[in-house]
């Protein structure tokens, strides 16, 4: 903070650490008035992101490939998916004579009836009918929930990225857009972007759910659209379902895609909703007059001038960006790094606090 509001010449910080740590303790001082000169500070680097570096021939590699680091490898996903559907097919063809319902294949009936209990649809066209069928029932609904919720459903939201990627090119297709430029516009319309590319996509899924059910499994338009309905929202009635063994192979990919899809729609629009909250609580406080009360709450060292850090970490803390605790934390770590506790930070004291190997200084450096 000391660096980003750098003064010119002036080694005294602009706040004070002991009236941000503990406002108790805050000192009467007055500084004779100087006109400081502020410089835009280059933007730190994002938590769960970095910029790609230039390759030797200096050019920048493809935006795709760096979202590749950002997320679960897809080998992981394919090797849990493939565990989970192999031993239970395996399971579940061995007691295929304990489940009743309409059947077609061992095979198939096995890795249908998984992937019907793993997303929870539950049709009750393949039931248990045995005490232990049902104790291995209860036993792969729960790893498969979890099988959903933590892995699958980052993998869809990989998926979702990269059609955000191929999104944003097709907005700016005549435009020169660098992957600096794209990254930047979908960090400021992430979730809108999401919620587009899932809904498009979930459309696509119950278009094509109906129409597969219309001509393979000889439904009519509204028991079609009925069936998918209750299907991608884990209803799962039963009076509906996917009866023959080519309707039983498409179920296995299709229920599968649109039950994960549909969640993430609904993540989505929630994480829209909060961005559009949170927005509107950053315009309000910007665009509300400044009073008297908010000068004596933005005066952290009480010198009754408030300066631009004091007022940049007011109007942040009113927007719900920071708290006090996030302001001890940031300044523990100055004081930490100020090593000749000259109120600034240095390369020499970026030097000397590296070379600090005193515990205290190590706890503080990794908050």
């Amino acid at each position: 903070m000391a660096e980003f509001m750098a003064t010119s010449g002036v080694k005294q910080p602009l706040l004070s650490i002991s009236g941000l740590l503990d406002p108790s303790q805050r000192t009467k001082t007055k500084s004779p008035p100087t006109r400081r000169k502020f410089r835009r500070c280059k933007s730190a680097p994002l938590a769960d992101s970095v910029l790609p570096e230039k390759s030797k021939n200096g050019s920048i590699p493809p935006l795709e490939s760096t979202l590749i680091k950002l997320h679960p490898s897809f080998k992981k996903v394919a090797i849990f998916l493939a565990v989970y559907l192999g031993v239970g097919t395996l399971c579940f063809c061995y007691v295929s004579g304990r489940i009743k319902g309409k059947k077609t294949n061992v095979f198939l009936d096995a890795i249908y009836f998984c992937v019907v209990t793993m997303t929870t649809v539950g049709y009750g066209d393949l039931v248990p009918n045995s005490i232990p069928t049902k104790l291995l029932a209860c036993a792969f609904v729960f790893a498969g929930t979890a099988l959903v919720g933590l892995i699958l459903s980052k993998a869809a939201d990989y998926l979702v990225e990269k059609q955000e990627v191929i999104f944003v090119k097709a907005m700016h297709m005549r435009q020169k857009v660098g992957p600096s430029e794209m990254i930047k516009e979908i960090e400021n319309n992430r979730a809108r972007y999401k919620c587009l590319m899932v809904l498009i996509i979930l459309v696509i899924l119950i278009s094509v759910g109906t129409l597969f059910l219309i001509f393979v499994e000889n439904l009519d338009f509204v028991d079609a659209l009925y069936c998918v309905c209750s299907t991608i929202t884990t209803l799962g009635y039963g009076d509906k379902s996917f009866s023959t063994e080519w309707g039983r192979v498409f179920a296995v990919f299709w229920i599968l895609t649109s039950t994960i899809f549909l969640a993430q729609f609904f993540l989505y629009v929630a994480e829209l909703n909060t961005e559009n909250r949170q927005k509107s609580l950053a315009k309000w406080v910007l665009n509300r007059k400044v009073t008297n009360f908010d000068l004596e709450a933005a005066d952290l060292d009480d010198d009754g001038v408030v300066g631009p850090a004091e007022f940049i970490i007011y109007k942040l803390k009113e927007m719900g960006k920071i708290n006090q605790e996030d302001i001890a934390l940031i300044m523990e770590e100055f004081e930490d790094l100020d090593v000749d506790q000259s109120g600034s930070l240095t390369s020499a004291d970026i030097i000397l606090a590296q070379g600090d190997e005193q515990p205290s200084g190590e706890s503080y450096r990794h908050v």
